[in-house]
């Protein structure tokens, strides 16, 4: 049973939204700003913990595991949205980085009620993705005690792979239980209990600068250039060209040439274009 503690930190009322419904258009804004600025706030005292986990996530990929960002409703999508952005953006192949949301694929664009309180659909799809000791689990859930969130980390506890939590939690069986627990403590929301405002705002922030650390840590960026991307649109081939040529100090039809060597593969091209063999 959940007790009224561990639930209080996501579910308290804002006092100073009490009668949000009487206010301005201009005041509920300011307010919602003022309090985003909390979760910005938030996120900076957890950033030795973000570190942490940075090391531990890098250290798992680079073995040859995989990296598995699992939550329900909005957390899930947060998690499923990161995921989704890394082989586009650093050249990883999509397995390497995964997302698992309660309610399934469906769940990204229209909410399934009830899909994260049945927790064994988290352990069957787990599973069925062959998750194991070599890999990783971020469990996403901003009260920390979603019974299908809850119910991945401990099977991948279970498994001996890590486990870190991202909750704005800190009495949370999600945050006790986590080998690592990140806990940005943003405080009531405008709107009570609705973490999709300045909950998902700071797991969205820790994702984000999960996965572009360990990402940069890897290898994957070269200065501050995306020099592992797949330029799979024409806005994306003029940003290739542009890297090519500032890492290799080459003009704009040299570059061309390089990447068309390398059959798009920016990876290569940055590679070649240092100097770093054909």
């Amino acid at each position: 049973m959940i007790s009224v503690n561990e639930i209080s930190a996501t579910e308290a009322v804002l006092e100073e939204t009490r009668d949000i419904d009487t206010w301005a258009v201009s005041r509920i804004l300011s307010a919602i700003h003022r309090e985003d600025g909390n979760a910005h706030a938030a996120v900076r005292r957890v950033l030795p913990q973000i570190g942490t986990a940075v090391e531990a996530l890098a250290a798992t990929l680079r073995a040859g595991g995989r990296w598995f960002n699992l939550g329900a409703g909005t957390s899930g999508r947060i998690g499923a949205l990161d995921a989704a952005e890394i082989p586009p953006t650093f050249g990883l192949a999509p397995e390497c980085v995964q997302a698992v949301i309660a309610g399934g694929e469906g769940a990204l664009v229209r909410a399934v009620e009830g899909a994260e309180d049945r927790p064994q659909p988290a352990v069957v799809e787990l599973e069925a993705r062959g998750f194991g000791p070599g890999d990783a689990l971020v469990a996403i859930s901003a009260s920390g005690q979603t019974p299908f969130t809850l119910a991945g980390l401990r099977a991948a506890r279970a498994a001996s792979a890590l486990s870190v939590a991202i909750t704005c939690n800190p009495l949370s069986a999600l945050a006790r239980e986590a080998e690592i627990a990140i806990v940005p403590e943003v405080g009531a929301e405008v709107i009570a209990g609705s973490t999709r405002m300045k909950g998902g705002l700071a797991q969205k922030m820790v994702l984000h600068m999960l996965s572009t650390t360990v990402m940069v840590r890897l290898g994957y960026v070269s200065g501050n250039l995306m020099s592992h991307m797949r330029p799979g649109s024409r806005k994306l081939e003029e940003r290739a060209l542009r890297i090519v040529t500032q890492v290799g100090g080459i003009d704009r039809d040299e570059a061309r040439a390089l990447l068309r060597d390398c059959g798009g593969d920016l990876g290569e091209a940055t590679r070649r274009a240092r100097g770093e063999g054909a």
